[in-house]
């Protein structure tokens, strides 16, 4: 499985970015899918995810602004930012588990994204 994450980019406080993460080399509905970020300085830290049944979790840093969508047949998964904040400035990456309900832990995701930079301006 091979991950390729897009549509980062800088956005001043209060906007909104939507970040892509295309999948190849297994049916996207077989596999729950994460995104983490990291900051500058920070260790990587979970943002959420989408089971394999479309249940999704988020962390509390960001629930209730992003929100996750997939679209299987495109073998893609979306993650909507809204209302940024400067701390959301960060790589962010996606991430694929062969689990049906993966937590917000790194060694339960077996593929990983390169990630793409999200800086959010004050």
């Amino acid at each position: 499985v091979q991950l390729q994450a897009s549509g980062g980019g800088l956005v001043q406080a209060g906007g909104s970015l939507r970040l892509s993460c295309v999948a190849s080399g297994r049916p996207f509905s077989y596999n729950s899918w994460g995104w983490f970020r990291q900051a500058p300085g920070k260790e990587r830290e979970f943002v959420g995810a989408i089971w394999s049944g479309g249940y999704t979790i988020y962390a509390d840093s960001v629930k209730g602004r992003f929100t996750f969508s997939r679209d299987i047949a495109k073998n893609t998964m979306y993650l909507q930012m809204n209302n940024l904040k400067p701390e959301d400035t960060a790589v962010y990456y996606c991430a694929g588990s062969s689990r049906n309900t993966p937590d917000g832990y790194e060694y339960e995701y077996d593929y990983w994204g390169q990630g793409t930079l999200v800086t959010v301006s004050s």
